[in-house]
């Protein structure tokens, strides 16, 4: 299954107090950036946020699963995704834990 244009949307309202938060497509599913960072995925119309300390004491309920089948366990986000302050706030907490991505080595010109 793969993650209909609707249900991007409602992510997208719901997550439009939160600043530099934009979504990339990939792959027939979507990663969500926050900060140049990607903080989560969405898979099968369900959101994943990428684990972390901060991340999970925030969580009152901790669900854990792959997003997809090979991947590492995400924390599955369910029936919070309508609280859209809670979600930002786990949004902005998850961003301010992860690293920077690591620069892209330049391509070499041939």
């Amino acid at each position: 299954m793969v993650t209909d244009s609707d249900f991007i949307q409602y992510l997208e309202e719901q997550l439009a107090d939160t600043n530099n938060v934009f979504f990339r497509k990939m792959f027939g599913e979507y990663a969500i950036y926050c900060d140049e960072k990607v903080v989560a995925l969405v898979c099968d119309n369900q959101l994943f946020i990428k684990p972390t300390v901060a991340g999970r004491e925030y969580l009152e309920e901790v669900i854990e699963e792959p997003p997809y089948i090979g991947s590492k366990n995400y924390f599955l986000i369910g029936d919070r995704l309508e609280d859209r302050e809670w979600l930002s706030e786990l949004v902005r907490i998850t961003a301010n834990e992860l690293p920077l991505p690591k620069p892209k080595k330049p391509k070499k010109k041939n």
